[in-house]
């Protein structure tokens, strides 16, 4: 039987603190177990192997981005706007997930249940099924590159990610004039103005395209 309280969220939340301190690279079955103050073989009654772990860390971040979010609106596009905030918050609250985000599937059954449930929701809200999958990729897929580019490391390259601080001293300001003038003024390095606006563009981009119809759908 499993061990009193284990559960996989138990096993997952404490697999996301885990990287959160130690990071990505470091996490294994046995030092999770450990850091749950049980035997390794204990989390395999809740996640199988180490990939069923890895997947799960995504699954988990990405209930953690949906968990305020209805899918009770007639609007999709604030919808998908607080989504893609939520998702960035999310990442951001445990940037070592990034690189899994970056190239897991998304795909437990709790997973898919989500994406009918939102799926369910842009179609009654008049997004064709293609559509709406292509709005929430597209979205989602910006939202990780944009926050592993913010705040992410990939394994083996933590210390590789170049600070432009760094380098004033080195520019001549008869070369790199407009660099200079970023460091000095900050001018396009306010990551969350950036964010804002990028979504805001693509949403502003997909509302504006001619409606189709959707052909699972039976027209009024």
């Amino acid at each position: 039987m499993p061990k009193a309280g284990l559960s996989r969220e138990r096993v997952l939340d404490a697999a996301l603190d885990y990287v959160d301190t130690h990071g990505l690279p470091a996490l294994s079955m046995r030092k999770l177990g450990a850091h749950l103050g049980v035997e390794a073989m204990s989390l395999y009654r809740h996640v199988p192997n180490k990939d069923a772990l890895l997947d799960g860390l995504v699954d988990r971040v990405m209930e953690h981005a949906f968990a305020g979010l209805s899918v009770d609106f007639d609007d999709w596009v604030p919808w998908m706007r607080s989504f893609g905030h939520s998702l960035r918050a999310a990442l951001l609250a445990h940037p070592g997930v990034l690189p899994l985000a970056a190239t897991r599937p998304v795909n437990s059954p709790d997973a898919l249940r989500m994406s009918e449930r939102w799926l369910a929701a842009m179609r009654a809200a008049g997004l064709p099924l293609g559509r709406a999958m292509d709005v929430v990729n597209v979205v989602a897929t910006f939202t990780i590159g944009h926050t592993l580019a913010e705040a992410g490391r990939t394994p083996g390259h933590e210390d590789s990610d170049p600070n432009l601080d760094e380098h004033a001293g080195d520019l001549d300001p008869a070369e790199f004039p407009n660099l200079l003038e970023v460091i000095t003024t900050r001018a396009g390095l306010d990551f969350d103005h950036r964010f804002t606006e990028a979504v805001d563009i693509l949403l502003a981009g997909y509302a504006a395209l001619p409606p189709v119809a959707d052909p699972h759908v039976p027209s009024p």
